[in-house]
């Protein structure tokens, strides 16, 4: 019987094919490994720290893990000053997030559901809920300060049914619209990538249509107004309704955070200042604190010293009635902490912090001493106050002139 012949390009093509299924098959086993490695990675650390409740997980000594921001949290809260409760996402996290291609491991959603939980049981609010909704803040902190140059999201947890909630908690519906709204547009630009400018215009109209020239002339039944129109415009320029669930916004915005390691800003900050690129950035999640809630509720920044010339004054801004993000955009005029800062200036009859509100001012100034002691150095510090009373949101070296960095170093020596 004549044997078959079998042509060579099919032994050929039935070679490649073995080899082709040999390297698929190492693949897999390459791609399972290297699984397997990850997933023990991401086991063997710690990476999630929570703060709160008069104590925290890290302190000052992981700043590499819980970048500046989330260090002075935990530093404050160990110290007894009052700091809202809340977690921070590590650094580590977000090599994982982009070692993932832009995706958090399954684990470390687990690890931050029984940390959100914690939290929800510290504030007694709850993510999500008709009647005693759960606010936070997620804002970026890298161990080098990077000011301007990564995102922030306030308010996250604000939804249709939310903002009926925090009305009815706090009797106070014209907040309760203002905190929506300012949410979508914080929302909507950094999370979604939607230009400021889109919301800016909707906010202009609104208050031409009224005759108005501030925001805080708006009421309630203008802001809901403003936030209808707010999600016409994210339904217009995303092609998606504003997203409703807030477990699905904090994920979102969390990843938005660690995206805005890459933004241009942030990568040519990094290169101006020889800051590493591998180091990322840790997110902090933490129970907002409102100073937009009424004439008894503001926001600051200061200095613990005057950074232009070292001289031991309390040097700051704040806002009434305000948020955080109204103090730096410059719609409107922040006034003195100090009546001294007032009368210097000569050129304003707003009052200065110390006059209005002189219990908080010497709360203020207590916490001011307590910084200098613990970190021996001029502290930069932002805080909120709401219903006359006082929030720590941050502290960090404060940056300062040559002259004023010589006099503040002789001064502390002097003071021992």
């Amino acid at each position: 019987m004549a044997k078959k012949k079998v042509s060579t390009t099919k032994r050929k093509t039935s070679r490649a094919s073995l080899r082709s299924n040999a390297t698929t098959a190492r693949g897999r086993v390459h791609r399972k490994k290297k699984n397997v490695i990850r997933t023990a990675k991401v086991s063997r650390l710690k990476n999630i720290f929570f703060f709160g409740d008069g104590k925290a997980d890290g302190d000052r000594s992981k700043r590499d893990l819980l970048g500046g921001k989330g260090a002075g949290l935990a530093e404050m809260t160990n110290a007894g000053l009052p700091v809202p409760p809340g977690f921070t996402v590590s650094t580590n996290v977000c090599t994982l997030f982009y070692e993932g291609v832009q995706k958090v491991p399954e684990q470390i959603e687990n690890e931050m559901a029984t940390h959100l939980r914690r939290l929800e049981r510290v504030t007694g609010f709850k993510l999500g809920s008709k009647t005693d909704p759960l606010l936070v803040s997620v804002r970026s902190g890298s161990k080098f300060s990077m000011p301007g140059m990564m995102d922030t999201i306030l308010n996250l947890g604000m939804n249709d049914d939310a903002v009926e909630g925090l009305k009815a908690r706090t009797s106070n519906g014209r907040f309760a619209a203002d905190s929506y709204r300012r949410f979508i547009q914080m929302f909507g630009n950094v999370v979604i990538e939607i230009p400021k400018e889109a919301f800016d215009h909707v906010l202009d109209a609104v208050k031409d249509e009224r005759g108005v020239r501030l925001d805080t002339e708006l009421d309630e039944k203008d802001l809901l107004d403003v936030v209808g129109r707010y999600r016409d415009v994210v339904r217009r320029e995303s092609g998606r309704k504003f997203p409703q669930d807030p477990f699905e916004q904090l994920r979102m915005a969390r990843d938005a955070v660690f995206r805005s390691w890459q933004n241009p800003r942030a990568i040519e900050y990094r290169r101006i200042y020889d800051i590493p690129d591998e180091i990322g950035t840790a997110v902090n999640i933490q129970a907002m604190v409102f100073g937009n809630m009424g004439e008894d509720c503001a926001t600051g920044v200061a200095f613990t010293r005057n950074p232009a010339t070292g001289e031991n004054t309390f040097y700051g801004e704040y806002l009434l009635n305000a948020q955080g993000e109204d103090v730096v955009a410059g719609i409107r005029t922040p006034q003195h902490l100090t009546i001294a800062a007032k009368s210097n200036d000569g050129a304003t009859d707003l009052p200065a912090m110390e006059e209005i509100m002189p219990g908080v001012f010497a709360e203020l100034e207590r916490v001011r001493h307590t910084l200098e002691h613990h970190y021996h150095d001029m502290q930069d510090i932002e805080f909120t106050i709401q219903n006359n009373r006082l929030w720590m949101l941050q502290t960090r070296t404060g940056k300062r002139t040559a002259a004023a960095a010589l006099k503040i170093a002789c001064d502390m020596v002097a003071e021992g």
